[in-house]
C-alpha cells in the first residue's frame, strides 16, 4: 500500500505514524511549506514537496488532511487518479470529493498533537464511500489501522464532529480558564489534574448525568453566588458560569 499524505498537521502526523506501523509505504508529503511537509517526511522516509503538480499519480490512497475551507482547493488538483482518494474532516461532506473517480471519508474521532503520542489502534475511524467497492478497500485499510471502525454517513458524521465540540475542545478552555484563575492565586493547576482525570473517567461506564455533581445540581445558591463574586475582574467567565450552572440546574433540579 503507497500513501501519499496531504497536509503534515495533527491529525496528517498520527495517520503518517499509523500508516507505517501497519507496513504501509508513505511515498510523499505534501504541504503549502515545504518546511512542514519536511518535518514529517523525514519521520516517516518519505519525499517532501510543497507542488500538488509532483504528486505521485501511481498511489493506492492519497489522504486529504488539511483544513477544511482548503479541502475542495486541493481536491480539485487531484481529479484523474486511479487510487482512493479521503478526506480527514468531521465536519465537511463526502460530496465535496463528487468530482474524484474513487473517494471517500476516513475520520479519526480524536484529538491529536504531535507531542502526545496515543494508541492509534483504539481511535474510532468514521468511514463513507459512495461506492460500495471503494468502501470496502477503505474499510480494509481503515481496520489495518484500528479496532474501532465504524460506517458513518456525512450527516451523522456532522453529529458527531458537534458533539466532540462538546466534549473536547469546550472543556479543554475551561481547564484554561480554571489554570489561568488558579494561577491568578498563586496556587497549581497540578490540585485540579487528579480531578479532570477523575471526571474522565467517571463518563467511561456511567452517563454523564448520573454523575453529574458540584454546588449547581445541589442547588446551592450561596455558593454559586460566592463565586460569582471571585470572578468579578472576569466578566466572560461569570457569564459562562451562569450559563452552565442555569443549564444543570435546569436539567437536575
Amino acid at each position: 500500500m503507497r500513501v501519499v499524505l496531504l497536509g503534515s498537521g495533527n491529525v496528517a502526523t498520527h495517520l503518517a505514524q499509523a500508516f507505517i506501523a501497519a507496513d504501509m509505504q508513505v511515498v510523499q508529503v505534501w504541504s503549502y511549506t515545504l518546511e512542514n511537509a519536511n518535518a514529517l517526511a523525514e519521520k516517516v522516509g518519505a519525499a517532501a514537496l510543497a507542488d500538488l503538480d509532483l504528486i505521485d499519480r501511481d498511489a493506492d490512497l492519497y489522504v486529504i488532511s488539511v483544513k477544511d475551507d482548503a479541502i475542495a482547493s486541493v481536491a480539485g488538483q487531484l481529479k484523474g487518479l486511479d487510487g482512493l482518494v479521503v478526506h480527514t474532516s468531521g465536519a465537511t461532506d463526502l460530496a465535496i470529493l463528487q468530482d474524484i473517480v474513487h473517494s471517500g471519508v476516513l475520520y479519526p474521532l480524536q484529538t491529536f498533537s504531535k507531542t502526545q503520542a496515543l494508541d492509534f489502534s483504539k481511535v474510532p475511524l468514521c468511514l463513507e464511500s459512495a461506492d460500495d467497492g471503494d468502501y470496502l478497500k477503505l474499510d480494509n485499510i481503515a481496520k489495518q489501522l484500528s479496532t474501532a471502525v465504524f460506517k458513518i454517513s456525512s450527516a451523522e458524521r456532522k453529529v458527531l464532529h458537534v458533539a466532540a465540540v462538546f466534549v473536547c475542545n469546550f472543556p479543554n478552555y475551561l481547564y484554561q480558564v480554571g489554570q489561568e484563575l488558579v494561577a491568578e492565586h498563586d496556587l497549581s493547576f497540578d490540585l485540579l489534574r487528579p480531578l479532570i482525570l477523575e471526571t474522565a473517567l467517571k463518563v467511561q461506564h456511567a452517563n454523564p448525568a448520573a454523575v453529574q455533581t458540584g454546588p449547581a445540581v445541589r442547588g446551592d445558591e450561596k455558593t454559586m453566588q460566592r463565586h460569582m463574586g471571585l470572578l468579578t475582574n472576569h466578566p466572560v467567565w461569570q457569564d459562562i458560569y451562569e450559563s452552565v450552572s442555569k443549564n444543570i440546574k435546569n436539567t437536575h433540579i
